[in-house]
């Protein structure tokens, strides 16, 4: 398995009973504990924006560890600026992270898959890859050409017939990290609505790809929520996001990603 992150990739090399988990018979009660594994763990400095480094890494990989059959990208970056505040500089480094990366690394590690016809692709996007909000332009455009690369794969594998090869399209709501600190929906909502822990996205992640679920939306109101967009006409769809609060649920990110900007370049 490969999970790959802005600046670096992971190669987890993992027993068979990892992915697979099963039960010995034959114990008390019928049923036998799988004894603890040990997976083996490589680290590799990649700039998944540069398609070089990512195919320098990948032959790398190749050579020191093995062929990928589980590719999961999870690189993601967020410039935090309104579109006529942010720097084009900004702007194209979401766009090569968050969407052309996934090119780079698929062209890198998709031939093998083809060859054996066996491989998981794990294109981990956004709930604003499916639906947008004010301020984050950037990021949302991004997501949305996650997505439909994610998308126009796992058809072009269909049409292919390479059946053995999975698509999994994995869309959580805010997740509570560093990443989006201080975006906020209306308060009465937020209770029912609150950021995701990182550690219930991933067992919701792993869930799906271990049973080969084509897409998973975290929490499951992502897709009522877009499926309503889909239908409704777009003032109605505004209307929905002003009683959620979720037209404006940016402007405190942004407003405090640039308080610490400025407290940065004070104390310089």
């Amino acid at each position: 398995m490969l999970i790959l992150n802005s600046t670096l990739s992971v190669y987890v090399k993992v027993p068979f009973s990892f992915r697979y988990p099963y039960h010995y018979t034959g114990a008390v009660d019928g049923v036998e504990e799988v004894p603890p594994f040990q997976p083996q763990v490589f680290t590799y400095v990649c700039d998944v924006g540069k398609r070089e480094s990512v195919y320098l890494t990948a032959e790398k990989v190749r050579r020191e560890v093995g062929d990928v059959d589980v590719l999961v990208n999870n690189a993601g970056v967020v410039s935090g600026h309104h579109l006529l505040e942010c720097p084009d500089e900004l702007i194209e480094r979401t766009m090569m992270v968050n969407c052309h990366a996934h090119f780079w690394t698929t062209k890198a590690f998709l031939p093998k898959m083809l060859e054996m016809n066996h491989g998981h692709i794990v294109t981990v996007a956004s709930s604003l890859g499916l639906f947008s909000t004010a301020g984050v332009e950037d990021y949302c455009a991004s997501k949305f050409g996650a997505v439909g690369f994610h998308e126009s794969l796992s058809h072009e594998l269909k049409a292919t017939e390479k059946d053995d090869i999975k698509m999994t399209l994995v869309c959580p709501y805010l997740v509570d990290t560093d990443m989006f600190r201080g975006c906020r929906i209306r308060k009465e909502i937020e209770p029912f609505l609150p950021p995701l822990k990182s550690e219930y996205c991933v067992k919701q992640a792993m869930r799906a790809i271990l049973t080969d679920q084509a897409m998973i939306c975290t929490p499951r109101l992502m897709y009522m929520v877009n499926f309503m967009k889909s239908i409704l006409p777009f003032e109605a769809v505004v209307c929905m996001y002003r009683f959620l609060g979720a037209d404006k649920c940016m402007y405190p990110f942004i407003a405090q990603r640039k308080q610490a900007m400025n407290n940065n370049e004070a104390k310089n």
